[in-house]
């Protein structure tokens, strides 16, 4: 059956420049043997929602139609691709705006800073002003992808678990779902990621939206600690016996 917008499906993938350059896979061999391993990523493909935007337009629109175990090459314009490299998003901004994220470094080209909320990338020092791109890094510049669509995604927790991994990263999440809830278990090292604090409304939307169940939790759980106090074991007093 060919795939169809709204469909989960596993895919894996290399993204190569014009030169041939790897720049992104879901290959742990090839991402060592390129130099861009990341001990913190997660191998072996990503699950996607067709026509969702969790990849590139290009390669999202080439998705549909296609049938599981499709493998391809796509070259892909910057257009549909990172975007056009946009002048207007190239701004001067005074070195006061980033002084908390120099700490102790002198800013230099090629630095990433955050203005704003925007992330850019420093062009240029002039004074105690930076010259920051905050076009994507990979803007205006065309690409090749290889894919293979490896599964279509049937069952409902598989399909959370790929989304959760996803926008989180973290593939093994505790969960529980049944026709009227969704409730996923979020572990505590979650309250401080500022990724996830940033997703998890486009996740719960997108797990509703596609999964067809209307009601979502998502539960901080925390352990127990005793004081050091209470873990320790009373000492049973001593009766002492008095003469009258």
């Amino acid at each position: 059956m060919a795939i169809e917008k709204g469909d989960f499906i596993k895919i894996t993938y290399t993204g190569r420049f014009e030169d041939g350059q790897v720049f992104d896979t879901t290959s742990e061999e090839i991402a060592k043997e390129n130099g861009i391993f990341n001990p913190r990523g997660i191998y072996g493909g990503d699950v996607v929602i067709v026509g969702s935007g969790h990849t590139i337009k290009g390669l999202d629109e080439d998705f549909v139609d296609k049938e599981v175990g499709y493998t391809g090459t796509l070259e892909i314009p910057p257009e549909k691709a990172f975007g056009v490299h946009n002048p207007a998003l190239v701004e001067s901004v005074s070195i006061t705006k980033v002084a908390t994220q120099l700490k102790d470094t002198r800013a230099y080209p090629g630095m990433e800073v955050e203005v704003d909320g925007k992330k850019g990338v420093v062009q240029k020092i002039i004074g105690r002003r930076l010259r920051v791109d905050f076009n994507h890094s990979l803007a205006g510049r065309a690409v090749t992808y290889e894919y293979t669509i490896e599964k279509k995604l049937d069952d409902s927790e598989e399909k959370a678990r790929g989304l959760l991994a996803l926008y989180t990263g973290a593939s093994n999440m505790d969960m529980e779902i049944t026709p009227e809830l969704i409730r996923v278990i979020i572990p505590i090292e979650f309250s401080f990621n500022q990724r996830w604090l940033i997703s998890k409304g486009r996740i719960a939307h997108e797990l509703i939206e596609n999964l067809g169940i209307s009601n979502l939790e998502f539960v901080e759980k925390y352990p127990y600690a005793p004081n050091k106090d209470e873990s320790e074991e009373p000492v049973a007093s001593e009766e002492v016996e008095t003469e009258e």
